[in-house]
């Protein structure tokens, strides 16, 4: 076998469709992950330098933005490992077809409970990572509020005649206690606020975690499509081939029904 044939048969054996969708969950999953732990840092750091120079006033958001920084650790490594799996996952599928046209078709229950099981999880963690896709717009939302509400104050046809009556209080939205001080921004350092680099970083990064979740619930989606193909084609080939095993052996016993009646009818002429 020449280097273009071997080549052509590496090719074929390739599960284009489980590659793109790996493709695109690590890369929706690496957005999501990296760009939100860096903008969950900043946020912190915003409200510290601007909205709640008390330790203890803001110490329950120290805990949970931590704990959501685990939480995406976590998230990082499990679909680095569940990626892999899914498209070893699409290599053994993709191979069982080949046997089948090879007419060497062989797969067992064990395989197939795997494919479900596989499409069972993907489908829960799709739901689940569309819940997180829901959650990542509410920092989108309040951040391009503070931003529209500063490129108003800097519009010219504005015509604002007090400035300083123009506020965002980031405590009526729950992150900060009531008792925060200062608790809100107005007028000048409200811009000010918009133009840190903390601030201007994480609204843009908040932006692409959004759409690295968008990205991998798609992939999720792609996946759990695949899998499901692949389950039906899977039990379909079974039966397929249970019935050409019936219907084999039905021919060899008529067959040798035939034959039996032929020796019978030889020896009665003899």
């Amino acid at each position: 076998m020449g280097c273009f044939e071997c080549c052509i048969k590496c090719l074929g054996g390739v599960p284009y469709a489980s590659l793109v969708a790996t493709i695109l969950c690590f890369s929706g999953v690496a957005l999501f992950c990296g760009c939100g732990h860096v903008a969950l840092t900043g946020t912190l750091t915003m409200l510290e330098n601007h909205f709640s120079r008390v330790t203890s006033d803001h110490a329950t958001l120290t805990t949970v933005i931590q704990i959501f920084q685990y939480i995406i650790y976590g998230i990082a490594s499990f679909f680095f490992i569940y990626a892999i799996l899914l498209l070893a996952e699409g290599f053994y599928t993709t191979r069982a077809i080949k046997k089948e046209l090879q007419s060497d078709f062989k797969t067992t229950i064990c395989g197939r409970c795997i494919t479900a099981f596989f499409m069972f999880l993907t489908y829960i963690l799709a739901l689940a990572f569309l819940t997180i896709f829901c959650f990542t717009a509410i920092p989108v939302f309040l951040f391009f509020n503070m931003w529209s509400t500063c490129a108003a104050m800097r519009s010219p046809d504005a015509n604002i005649t007090s400035p300083d009556s123009i506020c965002v209080d980031v405590r009526q939205y729950g992150i900060i206690s009531w008792n925060a001080t200062p608790g809100k921004a107005c007028g000048a350092t409200l811009g000010d606020i918009c133009t840190t680099s903390e601030f201007y970083l994480s609204y843009h990064l908040y932006i692409v975690a959004f759409a690295g979740a968008g990205a991998t619930v798609i992939a999720l989606i792609h996946y759990l499509m695949i899998l499901a193909a692949n389950w039906a084609y899977l039990k379909s080939a079974v039966s397929t081939h249970e019935y050409q095993d019936i219907k084999t052996k039905d021919d060899q016993d008529l067959e040798a029904e035939a034959r039996s009646k032929e020796g019978q009818n030889s020896s009665s002429y003899s």
